[in-house]
């Protein structure tokens, strides 16, 4: 007797409870947390382009460190299992370092950039909607913005000027996971590679007049985000 009053509650309170059911087409998903960004940026030597020493190979090369800042997903679900996503991101500030140059004056921080990074991807979900574990996979296209350049003291003491870099395109892949903790609330948790190419130039009329070197860098950073998310 005390068995069957157990089960029968049990399946009552099942019943009862509400399911953490995931994505349905049409759903809208938005999810917030601590998004980092950790370039792995080879990058080639630096060369003087520019001006009376143009051609000449200063070797070394250009080094960024990670940077953590707001992470943004804005995602819509065309199907039960497929959607399409944006990332966004509260602006990344990256030191820019150069090292083993044969300016001796070049080496150490060069100075900082800001970036925006919206990313585009379509994304799979494999499992059955009723899943809580919600695990997924994504490619998709990435604009890089790069802007706010800003020479280090210490560079501009040493004659360098006009510091740019350029914007880029490139592909971009996830793999990541959604838990529903309820039918609308779940925790997120996402890696991305994203290939971003720069070329960074900068101006020294000290070392002659109108010299300019560059150094080509492959960014190609690791992105990595934990947060939480809501399904409207």
């Amino acid at each position: 007797m005390h068995k069957s009053l157990l089960s029968a509650s049990l399946f009552a309170l099942a019943l009862a409870a509400p399911l953490a059911h995931a994505f349905d087409a049409g759903d809208i998903i938005v999810r917030a947390g601590a998004i980092t960004v950790a370039p792995k940026a080879s990058s080639s030597s630096v060369k003087v382009d520019q001006g009376p020493l143009a051609g000449t190979n200063l070797g070394g090369k250009a080094t960024m460190d990670n940077d953590t800042q707001l992470g943004l997903n804005f995602a819509y679900m065309l199907t039960n299992n497929i959607g399409i996503e944006l990332l966004a991101a509260s602006p990344f500030e990256h030191d820019v370092n150069l090292k083993g140059t044969g300016l001796g004056a070049a080496n150490g921080k060069l100075g900082t950039l800001k970036h925006l990074p919206p990313t585009l991807s379509v994304v799979y979900y494999p499992l059955d909607n009723k899943s809580p574990f919600q695990p997924y996979v994504g490619a998709g296209i990435n604009y890089t913005w790069i802007y706010d350049e800003n020479l280090s003291s210490e560079a501009k003491s040493a004659g360098f000027s006009n510091f740019k870099a350029k914007n880029s395109w490139g592909l971009a892949f996830q793999v990541g996971a959604d838990y529903m903790l309820t039918d609308n609330i779940m925790l997120n948790a996402q890696m991305r590679y994203i290939d971003i190419d720069t070329r960074a130039t900068v101006e020294n009329d000290a070392v002659a007049p109108g010299t300019r070197a560059k150094v080509d860098v492959g960014v190609d950073p690791f992105v990595y985000m934990v947060g939480l998310g809501y399904k409207f």
